[in-house]
């Protein structure tokens, strides 16, 4: 595939929107391998080569293992991951495709379980913000470096 366009350089107001944004999910007080538990997993059912490459990167810098991620696409099949780690990959999953799942009751009370109204509302932005950097890197064809 061909890159498009540099979407940092075609539009840096919307770029800087959206660097607000992931920096405000930083300041949401969710555990950061939390946060790229979820950037990743997103990025894998989207399709996100560059999100991809660069999450796992960014995870493996931050010590996480090879085993979880790896394990990470087949996070239900495994006993890598804790139990509030499975609820935020569940409504990842559920909210990623939201246009099959319709955020399941289910998927909800199981998040509810896991984590107060304002880590709630904090896991749905983080899941919001990476499903917007992956629109905007697959719909632009940005690719991982070599």
């Amino acid at each position: 595939m061909n890159a498009r366009i540099d979407f940092y350089t075609a539009n840096p107001d919307a770029m800087k929107a959206m660097i607000a944004l992931e920096v405000a999910v930083g300041k949401l007080g969710l555990e950061p391998s939390l946060v790229e538990l979820i950037k990743l997993r997103s990025s894998q059912i989207n399709g996100c080569a560059f999100c991809v490459d660069m999450h796992t990167s960014d995870m493996r810098k931050a010590g996480e293992t090879e085993r979880r991620l790896s394990g990470l696409v087949v996070w239900q099949e495994t006993p890598f991951f804790t139990a509030r780690e499975r609820a935020a990959l569940a409504w990842t999953e559920a909210l990623t495709r939201i246009a099959d799942t319709h955020a399941p009751d289910a998927v909800y009370a199981e998040l509810a379980e896991h984590f107060n109204a304002s880590e709630m509302v904090a896991v749905t932005l983080a899941i919001n913000a990476i499903n917007g950097w992956n629109r905007l890197a697959i719909g632009f064809r940005k690719m991982p470096a070599l």
